[in-house]
């Protein structure tokens, strides 16, 4: 698969060898006192403007009303002066907070510090992840970087049908994100030999950030980080480190006499086979085999009968309220014969079923969920019929299929999910004929032969078509076995990275001198995107498609800056210098000179456009 965007732009950003160096140290069990030079560090506070930038969250104001845009405007090295000063006295401006609503008729509080503040969080977070990364539980899922859903949920299956598990211990902790306790974090990130004082100073300051309430009250938080926050998942995982391995020292990481563990090699992936130490703890000891499974604060806990997990649920319930100071929701909590009845998880209902003598995993998606995907898709529909015009409407339409591919992406891992999606799908008929039949609504039409409606959905007689655009079936949809997690993959080692990506054929030697090229009087986002743009053109001219080197790459502004153009990434193209010198040419001479790079009219049209917007007369020739 394609590697993610953060680790693409570490790697751009020549920080990768940093954060393996801190990896690998810590898995060395390194005391960790100066990290406050790499997170002041120009290249780490540009590459968490980077990171930051394409979250929807950058565009949603904080209390001084201020977005990524206006840090866009910033110059690089206005942007650095601000972060050092943060790093040498940190005052946080205050927290807005907003009422989500829940599907329950509750409010979920959101926390929304000001973008400075978050990107001041990012460049924290950049680097002390690394550092967690090698002290966190393997079998945690939750913010955690190329984990998801899906491999918690593969898990689950796993130590439920081929662990025979069959008891499921659920632990609802009473509002998690609220209740953190400071002292308590701060001693964990302690234990984690991250004893930089000057670091931890800070991150006790933002604890303490003010936050202003929805009626414009201001309060001092004594407990709790801020949903919202950058930095808070982080911090959250790393409160929950210790429940995960106190689990597991009860039985996964038990140490036996003999070390039974071997590590093989299937199908070139590599693995710890544990059945020899599991078979020896079973033999020699009266010990009870229990996993834990999280994703953030939602875990669950197997057991294989009931006694198990009564006993696992008191002693859990009692470990958080000393250890972690933390109170659970008794009416939420309970144990699950799951032979028997259902318990949810992650928006997933799971249980067991007989079949052919034996125990199989039966999952669907729980009603919350159903009525969440159903109101959303009700809401999109709803916006195609007030679409206002022919090109509105096939936004709208694209809207829609979207929505439906990332719920088919998502959710196909649920085993029953079609019989979900068909009693789903006769809603959305209804709602698609009451709501659009001032539309053509048709069985056939074009399908673009290259796309993923083709691919995918060519087959299905439930294919509509719109205005000669397809509409995707919620109900066409096949299940997917969920994918364990490759413990080996991750951002953080050489060979790790291999099984996350692979190259784009670009030259990072070039894109590195652009990044360490000075910018003087350019913005931030002029700086930013002129690297995304060497990425997402290959390193080639956008209009002749020749490879760009360090001498010969420049930057066009597509609507001159003296004609009110911006810095924005679609407000740019890197071109050869001489065709930058043709795009402005006003003299025949200059023209003659250099038209010969254009080899063919589809160059020629590109070179008008942009002279165009440049207030240039077209270039006449014949190709």
């Amino acid at each position: 698969m394609l590697k993610s965007q953060k680790l693409r732009n570490a790697e751009y950003h020549e920080m990768t060898d940093i954060f393996d160096s801190l990896y690998k140290d810590s898995k060395n069990g390194k005391v960790f006192l100066n990290l406050i030079d790499i997170i002041g560090s120009k290249d780490n506070i540009i590459l968490a403007y980077r990171n930051i930038k394409k979250n929807d969250g950058s565009r949603t104001p904080g209390i001084d009303h201020q977005t990524i845009e206006d840090l866009g405007d910033l110059s690089i090295d206005k942007i650095i002066k601000i972060i050092h000063s943060k790093l040498n006295d940190y005052k946080p401006k205050a927290v807005k907070r907003i009422e989500i609503p829940k599907s329950n008729g509750k409010t979920r509080p959101l926390g929304i510090p000001c973008i400075i503040d978050r990107l001041f969080q990012q460049c924290i977070k950049q680097v002390l992840e690394p550092i967690c990364e090698a002290k966190f539980y393997k079998h945690s899922y939750g913010f955690r970087p190329n984990r998801s859903v899906e491999h918690a949920i593969g898990r689950m299956y796993f130590l439920i049908q081929k662990n025979k598990l069959h008891y499921c211990v659920d632990v609802d902790i009473k509002g998690f994100f609220d209740n953190i306790d400071h002292e308590e974090l701060i001693r964990q990130i302690w234990n984690l030999k991250i004893r930089d004082k000057k670091l931890l100073s800070i991150i006790k300051v933002m604890l303490k950030a003010q936050i202003v309430l929805p009626n414009k009250d201001r309060i001092i938080p004594e407990k709790g980080t801020p949903q919202g926050g950058i930095l808070s998942p982080l911090l959250a995982n790393i409160v929950l480190n210790d429940l995960d391995w106190w689990i597991t020292s009860q039985w996964e990481e038990l140490p036996t006499k003999k070390n039974y563990r071997r590590i093989r090699t299937d199908k070139n992936k590599v693995y710890v086979d544990d059945s020899n130490r599991v078979a020896e703890l079973k033999r020699t000891t009266k010990l009870k085999e229990l996993h834990i499974v999280r994703y953030a604060d939602d875990f669950k806990i197997l057991c294989r009968n009931y006694k198990n997990a009564k006993s696992i649920y008191e002693a859990t319930k009692e470990w958080l309220k000393v250890r972690l100071k933390l109170d659970i929701s008794e009416e939420k909590s309970g144990i699950t014969n799951l032979t028997k009845s259902r318990t949810q998880f992650l928006g997933f209902e799971i249980k067991l079923k007989e079949k052919s003598n034996k125990y199989v995993v039966q999952s669907n998606l729980s009603k919350k969920t159903l009525e969440r995907i159903k109101n959303e898709l009700v809401d999109v529909v709803g916006n195609i019929r007030v679409s206002k015009n022919q090109k509105n409407i096939f936004e709208k339409i694209n809207q829609y299929n979207a929505t439906v591919l990332g719920i088919h992406n998502f959710y196909c891992i649920a085993t029953d999910i079609s019989l979900d999606m068909q009693r789903l799908g006769l809603i959305m008929e209804r709602v698609i004929y009451n709501r659009l039949r001032s539309f053509k609504i048709e069985r056939n039409g074009d399908l673009n032969p290259k796309g993923i409606i083709y691919k995918n959905y060519r087959k299905s007689s439930q294919l509509r078509f719109l205005n000669n655009k397809p509409l995707i079936p919620i109900a066409y949809i096949k299940t997917k076995p969920p994918v364990n997690k490759n413990q080996e993959e991750t951002p953080y080692t050489k060979y790790g990275r291999t099984l996350i990506h692979k190259n784009l054929g670009i030259d990072l030697k070039i894109l590195r001198t652009l990044m360490k090229s000075e910018m003087y009087d350019n913005s931030v986002e002029y700086y930013d995107n002129r690297i995304s743009l060497y990425c997402a053109q290959l390193g080639k001219c956008g209009i002749t498609g020749e490879k760009l080197d360090v001498d010969t790459i420049h930057c066009h502004h597509k609507v001159p800056k003296s004609k009110g153009g911006s810095d924005k990434y679609d407000n740019l193209i890197l071109v050869h210098v001489d065709i930058h010198r043709l795009i402005h040419a006003t003299e025949k001479e200059t023209i003659n000179k250099y038209i010969h790079l254009i080899k063919d009219d589809k160059q020629l049209r590109k070179l008008n456009n942009l002279r165009r917007l440049s207030g240039l007369e077209d270039i006449e020739i014949t190709l």
